[in-house]
This record gives structure tokens, sequence and C-alpha cells, in this order.
């Protein structure tokens, strides 16, 4: 094509939707321009690296509007959050430009959204990744959609590859689509957080990097509004105490980062105590909670919203006025990622960085959950290949050592591969030959590791932050930014008042947390010989249950773990807990009190959970029954089906005991719930040998 003679007109015209758009004082980047220049002109495939708030949004909004004004079908853009697509279609109608959605939170909106695409009424659809292998939309909607797609747009591009710190397997599905494109369909790739191994391999996974046509736009990624620091302090509650104090101080309204979903519930509650108007935020948040609390944050309603990484990519906020993480990322990239949310449109941002103790430890339990071993992946592919029929995940779960949310990431990597495939009722083996790269695994792994190890180097260097990070996403602009604590020698003051260390000290010991009873047994157990199925009898149920605390609580979690964490020695229960113990007893709310102790029988902490029974039995004056029987080693922990079958062959109640069993409650006692089944079983065996009611109870729950 030709552009020689359109090209001035035609960036007169995006300067004009892009006032729309931004404001009347706004003015394309060369940059900006030179993609949109690719797009639209000249149709090619672009891969565009740049920082937060460089206005990567703008381009394929502009490019959009260029192209519809060409005859060109809509756009479609591939994005990861529903947070970024709520933002991205209130963004494209200050340009004109009509957006639609389709995604999890708006099935009852999908017919009347493909009869608008079908109308030629919507300029944009966003769709998430899992969208596109959903059956009915994959087979039915996405081949008209991809016939009539004008521009493709891939956001948080960096999701695609395995190397960088938020690998989703669904957006490998985009290879597919790719291929399927008419020829002369512009594809815009685009990313804040990329380094070049994750550049390369986007651009291969894509198909960006084939031909010399590509257009690779990689920017500065510096930050000028943001003042990195790192505030140490010698414990969790010292951390937040200091966050307490200062929280007011800090500019705005802003995000408070942690590492778990109890931690964000923990931090929230106690801010709320102080006076402070917060929200907590994670992925199990309802849908609607989540968007009414990002509508507060962008309002200024609340002081920050504190979130796990659920809040990240995507959220626009141009005025947010700081960051705060509570505990550190394992990874300096994604922190990059998270504290970008910070200050695009201020002049000043704090970015403030509390890490903890436990911070290796929770590093530790998410790269637990990594791609599975050959082993457990081929028995996925075996228990595939022999079924006469479509198998749910649930109905595989009795068939594979692997975790529910593990084997969802085993099956959508084998289904972008080819080796099966999602269909109505479950899923299928395609028969095609599938290898186990493992290789590829382990060189993942191994990056893994050396970014935890970078980001021990951030909280360590005496130099500048904003250039260590620059340098770990190899950005070659990277020089000291004059702006951070070791750049200025300006440090933020750990002293914290006694009484505010005093009432959080208070807040944080305070013990107990409630546990609900598993209320349905898992799929497809008659395949284990074990005869349980649907939901679980109220005859056969255990009341509600108490746990001192959560091994991921930002208060008893490191004293927990101590106890019955993986390197823990068996020892007696400590006074200190024990006391704490009698605390949860006395406050709980039971219908009727307990009037014996049964114990669970241990294999790893007999020591400690008889003592524990033992001397709660004693200082409320209930009897001590013993303990039920069980046999052999523990049980599996893949997933709820192998679990619950190994417990149902191990565990049994013994004859002394069901003799002895009162006509009153019996509080059971452990050391941790983790999944619930044992728990679950043990209150059956007891319920059916003639107890009434059976009260839960362990020092740490997993959940």
């Amino acid at each position: 094509m030709d552009t020689t003679s359109t090209t001035p007109a035609l960036r007169d015209r995006a300067e004009t939707l892009l006032r729309a758009l931004a404001g009347d004082s706004a003015k394309l980047r060369e940059d900006q321009w030179t993609a949109i220049e690719a797009l639209v002109a000249q149709r090619r495939r672009a891969l565009v690296v740049q920082r937060t708030g460089w206005g990567k949004s703008a381009v394929y909004f502009l490019a959009t509007a260029l192209l519809r004004e060409q005859g060109s079908g809509p756009t479609v853009i591939v994005s990861p959050l529903l947070a970024l697509m709520r933002n991205q279609i209130s963004a494209a109608a200050r340009a004109g430009i009509h957006a639609a959605t389709m995604n999890s939170a708006n099935p009852q909106e999908w017919d009347q959204v493909q009869a608008a695409v079908a109308a030629g009424e919507v300029d944009v659809l966003l769709v998430s990744p899992e969208r596109l292998n959903n059956p009915d939309f994959r087979d039915n909607v996405l081949p008209k959609l991809t016939a009539s797609t004008g521009l493709l747009v891939v956001d948080e591009a960096h999701c695609i590859s395995d190397w960088g710190h938020d690998f989703r397997p669904d957006y490998r599905r985009l290879r597919t689509l790719l291929g399927d494109l008419p020829d002369g369909v512009p594809v815009l790739a685009t990313t804040a957080t990329a380094n070049d191994r994750v550049v390369t391999d986007v651009a291969e996974q894509l198909g960006l990097g084939t031909g010399a046509d590509t257009l690779v736009l990689r920017g500065s990624l510096d930050r000028e509004s943001l003042r990195l620091s790192v505030c140490r302090l010698p414990t969790s509650q010292a951390r937040l105490a200091w966050l307490a104090e200062h929280l007011a101080e800090l500019p705005g309204s802003g995000i408070i980062y942690t590492l778990t979903v109890a931690a964000a519930h923990d931090v929230a509650s106690l801010l709320k105590d102080r006076g402070y108007p917060v929200a907590a935020y994670t992925g199990k948040t309802d849908p609607a909670d989540r968007q009414a609390a990002e509508d507060d944050l962008l309002g200024n309603r609340v002081k920050a919203l504190v979130a796990t990484s659920a809040l990240g990519m995507g959220f626009d906020k141009p005025d947010l006025g700081f960051v705060v993480h509570l505990g550190a990322p394992s990874s300096p990239i994604a922190y990059y990622q998270q504290v970008g949310r910070a200050g695009r449109g201020v002049e000043r941002a704090e970015v403030v960085l509390l890490p903890g103790e436990e911070d290796k430890a929770i590093w530790a339990y998410f790269g637990s959950l990594a791609f599975p071993d050959e082993l457990r992946v081929t028995q996925v592919l075996n228990t595939l290949a022999y079924a006469d029929r479509p198998l749910s995940t649930a109905a595989l779960e009795p068939s594979v050592e692997l975790s529910r949310s593990r084997l969802e990431m085993v099956l959508k990597v084998l289904d972008v591969d080819g080796a099966v495939r999602r269909v109505k009722g479950g899923w299928t083996s395609t028969g095609e030959e599938w290898q186990y790269d493992r290789g590829r695994y382990q060189r993942v792994a191994e990056a893994r590791d050396r970014e935890q190890e970078a980001m021990v180097g951030y909280l360590a260097t005496g130099d500048c932050r904003m250039e260590y990070l620059r340098r770990q996403l190899d950005d070659p602009e990277a020089t000291p930014c004059g702006r951070c604590d070791n750049c200025t020698g300006k440090y933020w003051d750990t002293s914290v008042a006694d009484e505010v260390v005093d009432a959080t000290r208070e807040r944080l010991q305070r013990p107990g947390v409630e546990v609900a009873p598993r209320k349905q047994w898992p799929t497809g157990m008659s395949s284990l010989d074990v005869p349980v199925s649907g939901r679980i009898s109220a005859d056969d149920q255990a009341e509600p249950g108490q746990v001192l605390g959560r091994l991921t609580d930002v208060g008893w979690g490191n004293r927990l773990r101590e106890l019955v964490g993986p390197q823990a020695n068996d020892a007696e229960v400590p006074d200190s807990v024990f006391k704490a113990c009698v605390q949860v007893l006395a406050g709980w709310q039971w219908a009727q009190r307990p009037v014996a102790v049964v114990a669970v029988p241990s294999s790893t902490r007999p020591q400690l959970v008889y003592s524990l029974a033992t001397r709660l039995a004693e200082i409320g004056k209930l009897d001590f029954l013993g303990a039920l029987d069980a046999e052999g080693p523990p049980p599996r922990q893949a997933n709820s089906a192998q679990r619950l079958a190994d417990l149902w062959r191990r565990m049994s109640m013994p004859a002394d005991l069901a003799a002895v069993l009162p006509s009153g409650p019996v509080l059971l006692v452990d050391d941790v719930i983790d999944t619930g089944w044992t728990m679950t079983l043990a209150a059956r065996l007891l319920r059916r040998a003639g107890a009434p009611a059976v009260l839960p109870f362990a020092l740490a729950s997993t959940a």
C-alpha cells in the first residue's frame, strides 16, 4: 500500500481523535504514531513494550477508530482482567468508540453482544483469554469474528510467555486465532513488563518475530513520578503498626498489596479498626463487590484497597498516590508491574516496600504449584485416552494425583498443544502425540529462582532502586533516578508510637477463625471404591469448627508455621499457644457445650495433637476418650477425591471408643485443617457411632 499521500492526513485525524480521548492538550508520542501508522496504513504486526501510563491503549483505540473509518471490521481485544475491560470500555466511549465485552461476569448479555457485533454496531469487542476456548464461543462465535476482524489486540501480552511473571495458559490459544486471521489483518501486542527473554518468547509464540516486517517498539521504563523506598521492620506486628501510623501521611488514595488472601482481609480489618476507610480486594471477592471497591477507589471514597495481585494489570487511576507492599513479590518484574499502578497522572507518588521474614516461605508455596512432573501429566492423558465419554475436571480428579487448580492448568496447556480438547461435558483426548518438554520446564523453574534472588537483591541494594528494576527488565536506558531512598538518602522513619504497637499486637494476637464444614462429597468416588456421592447428609456432618489461626495470617501465621510447618519438630503444645486455644473455646458460640474430647490420629505430630487434646479435656473438665484409628502412611495431598479415598481406607472407629461415646457433643481435635476431609470423615465416623454433634478444633488451617 502506498501511504505517502495519506499519511499526513491520517496523523492529523489521529491527533484529533486523541484529543477527544485524552483532552485538548494531548499530543501523540512519536512511537505512538509509529505504531498507529504501521497498523492502519501498512497493516503490519507490532509488539509494543512501554511503561505503564505511556499510552498503549491510545494506540489501539485510535487505530480502531481510523480502521473503522476505512471500513474495517471491529477490533478484538484479548484482555485478562475485568477491571481492565471496564476501564477500557469507558475510555473508548470518550473517543466515540462503542466497546462491548463477553466475559464470565455477563453471560446473560452474550446473545445481545453477538447480535450487535453482527450488525456492525460494535467497534471493539473485549474478550478474556479463557473465553477463546469456551466450546460454544470457540465453535460458533469465534469463526465469524475471526473472518470479520479489522484489528487483533493482545493486551498484557507477557501472559503468553511462561517466562513472564503472570503466565496464563489460555493466552497460548492466541496462536490458533492468529493462524486463522485473513491476510492483511494487523495485530498489536502490548505489555509494560517484559524483559528480553519474554519479548522474544512472545514474538515467537504470536508469530510476530517470524519476519522482518514485524515492528517492535521498546521505550524507556523510567517512571519519573515514583519515589521508591524499602522500609525494614523486625516483625509483622511492627510492619502493620508502622502502616497504621503512617497511612494518613501517604498522598491521596492508593493500594496496599499483600501476598495472600488471608493477609488482605486481616490487614483491611485492622486498618478499619484504626478508623481508616479501606476495603479488601482479592480474587475470591464477589465480582459485584470487586467492582464496587474499584469504583470507591476511583472516586477517592476509600484511602486504600488492601489487595492481592488480583488488582493489578490494567487498573487505571491516574491520580493513584501510593502503593505499599506488605511482603515482597517473588519477582522484580511483578513488582514493577504492580507499582506501575501509581503516579500516572500526578507529579509524585510514594512506593513503599515492607518485606517480611515469611516472604520466602510464601514464594516457595506458590512455586510448588508450577507445571507438574511427567508422571502426573501422563496420568491425565491416559485417563482421557481410555475414557468412553468426555470427562469433567471433577470426574478426572479420582484418576490423577493433581489438585484441582494444577489439573486445570495441565488441561489448558495440553489443549493449546493439541493433545486434548475441551467440549461440552468436559475434556476428550485428540489422540495426537504429545512430548513432555522437561528441559523447558526446568529452565522456567531456574528462571523463577533467579528472579527470587533478584528480588532479594532489590531489597539489599544500596544503589538506585529504579535503575535496578529497569535493568531487570533489560531497559538499555537504565540510569540512576535521583528520586528513590538510596539516591536521596531520605528513608522512612521506622519508629512507631508505643500505643500503636500495643494496639496492633493485641489486634493481631486475637485468636480464633471459624472453619465451615464440608457439605458435598467429591465427584467420582465410586471409581475409587468409596460409596459416597452428592451432598453430605446432615446426620453425617460436622458442626462449624474453629482454628486458632491460619498459616497465612499476618498475626498468628509465623507462630503456627513454627509448630506445624514442614520443618517443625513434634513437641507438646507450648503454654502460650495453649492459652490462646482456651480463649478460642471460651468464645465459641456453640449451641451446646461439648462433653468429651476425641483426637485425630497423627503420623507426623502425634505428641502435639495428644498434648493439645488431653490438656483441653483437663482444663474444660471434659472426658478424654482417646483417638480414632489410622493405619498406613499419611494420605496423599493430590486432590479431594484421592485424599478422601486414602482416608477412607486408613481411618476407622475403634470399638472401645465407640463403646464410651457420650450423649452430648464431642470436641474433635487435630493440628491442621487443610482440605477438611480428615475432619469430615472423622465426624462421619463419630456421628454414625452415636455422637449427636461433632465440633472440629485445630491449631491452624491452610485456607
